[in-house]
């Protein structure tokens, strides 16, 4: 399990495992429940690279993911 602490979003923490490049499970602390479990659902079982690629550079608030 591998957990990345975060800065400036709602969100205070992210917790994950990843299996050969692919994202197995992820949780967040803090921030919108109902967004937060909607994005886990979506990502598990999606490789990281393709994550990042998605997700980088999307805003909440003025704030950078």
């Amino acid at each position: 399990m591998h957990k990345f602490i975060t800065s400036g979003v709602c969100a205070k923490e992210i917790t994950f495992d990843i299996d050969n490049g692919v994202i197995k499970k992820v949780s967040f602390s803090s921030g919108c429940s109902g967004n937060l479990q909607g994005i886990s659902r979506l990502v598990e079982g999606m490789p990281i690279q393709e994550v990042i690629k998605r997700l980088k550079g999307i805003s909440c608030g003025g704030k950078d993911t």
